[in-house]
């Protein structure tokens, strides 16, 4: 019977330094987000997906999922620009060849300028880095110090919500069949930061009405479910726990991001878990509560003193945070 589980990810490369970290701090799998794979042919080719599975399963890691394409892959069909169908049969075929490799679960974003953020460094607690968004400090994307993607094919134009949801429904109405026929769930990841419009793009998934329209009415498939991004779902000051019960109720948790901030969707720092607008404890046990038997992993974490520019040391003590509580929740709930 599977269970909830621990995952490390937010890497790019299956190096013997990564899989090794993950066997040292005791977790069963691996993600990777946006693979460094050859990008050519404009979608993931069959041995290079298999090569990755079993390299993680050499170290004894199962690999959970993979996490984005490369933008390069999605944006016009994400902005509905020419090109998106070939774009589209080109993740098609992503699809189809993550379910001949056996991995599970492929994450994906409706974000085509990207995460959103102000700072890297903002003071964190004894003067951690932590990132951080303050809208009123956004002047153009030049302030922007992580993530956006200038979208020079806009010409100038704006995209209005309507106009996202119609691409959207286009996209998912064409992948969503070859998924369930392949047997690779897609995991929707939240906009980060969760606000309606940002650089002149709509947003469709910043609040919890826009994951029920998508899960139940747009794109509704056993094989569609949330990349359930603690950090952005807390950014939207909504009532956390009513949303994972919500969607843990109907099977949408397919995987969790398990982080948090200070502030809301306008103004917010990251921050240790423990020190931000929820109860970790609280949200363990809710998990647990509705059944979910997927992975949990680390996200964006604190850069701490003498830290690698990936974060060694920060996911070591986020991912100790979250193993002591799944362990405690497992045992007491």
């Amino acid at each position: 019977m599977e269970r909830m589980r621990l995952a490390i990810g937010q890497f790019s490369e299956l190096t013997h330094e990564k899989l090794t970290f993950a066997r040292q701090l005791g977790v069963g799998g691996v993600q990777l987000n946006t693979p460094v794979l050859p990008t050519d042919a404009g979608y993931w080719q069959l041995d290079d997906l298999r090569w990755m599975k079993d390299r993680a399963e050499g170290y004894g890691l199962r690999l959970e999922a993979l996490e984005n394409v490369p933008i390069q892959f999605l944006d016009k069909a994400m902005l509905g620009l020419p090109g998106r169908d070939e774009q589209i049969e080109n993740y098609q075929k992503t699809i189809r060849n993550m379910g001949a490799a056996g991995i599970p679960i492929l994450g994906y974003n409706w974000m085509p300028n990207g995460v959103w953020r102000t700072s890297r460094t903002a003071p964190g607690r004894g003067g951690a880095w932590v990132t951080a968004f303050h809208a009123d400090r956004v002047r153009a994307q030049d302030d922007l110090v992580h993530g956006a993607h200038t979208l020079e094919a806009l010409e100038g134009r704006t995209i209005s919500e309507a106009e996202m949801w119609e691409n959207y429904r286009y996209f998912t109405r064409a992948v969503l069949p070859v998924a369930e026929e392949a047997g690779v769930r897609l995991a929707l990841h939240p906009d980060d930061p969760p606000l309606p419009s940002l650089g002149g793009v709509a947003r469709l998934f910043y609040h919890f009405e826009g994951f029920r329209r998508a899960m139940e009415d747009v794109a509704p498939s056993p094989y569609h479910g949330l990349d359930f991004c603690l950090g952005c779902f807390s950014e939207m000051c909504e009532n956390l726990l009513e949303t994972v019960r919500y969607f843990g109720a109907r099977g949408k948790l397919f995987y969790v991001h398990f982080r948090d901030v200070k502030g809301c969707a306008d103004s917010f720092e990251e921050c240790f878990l423990g020190e931000g607008n929820y109860d970790p404890v609280q949200v363990m046990r809710t998990l647990k509560e509705v059944g979910f038997t997927g992975f949990i992993l680390d996200d964006h974490v604190p850069h701490l003193i003498d830290d690698s520019q990936w974060g060694h040391r920060g996911r070591a003590h986020e991912t100790g945070f979250i193993k002591g509580l799944l362990e405690a929740v497992d045992k007491l709930c």
